[in-house]
């Protein structure tokens, strides 16, 4: 189950368009598992494929950035993002503006 879990929320995440952001219950949700953003979290911990997956695009449901980002902090998901044209304002990305919207 776990396996299969990660392997849709790795397929998922590489969806988000670049300049756009998702959150982790809304991964888990696409996934078919709403109560599993922790899961989500755990899968995109283990990224079997940074760059490729990019993990960077999901943040918390108010929009915050993972102080815990797997792949060189929260100081990385930020430029990673602003890269990406996505405002990072105080460790946080405006959700109304940068959602992915499915």
């Amino acid at each position: 189950m776990q396996n299969n879990f990660f392997n849709q929320v790795y397929q998922t995440v590489k969806q988000i368009p670049k300049g756009k952001v998702a959150t982790y219950g809304q991964i888990a949700l696409l996934c078919g598992n709403p109560k599993m953003s922790r899961q989500v979290g755990w899968a995109l911990h283990q990224n079997p494929q940074p760059g490729v997956i990019p993990c960077h695009r999901v943040v918390f449901a108010n929009g915050s950035l993972a102080s815990g980002f797997a792949f060189g902090g929260i100081e990385i998901q930020t430029c990673l993002l602003q890269e990406e044209g996505v405002e990072v304002i105080n460790g946080k990305v405006n959700l109304n503006k940068y959602r992915w919207e499915i």
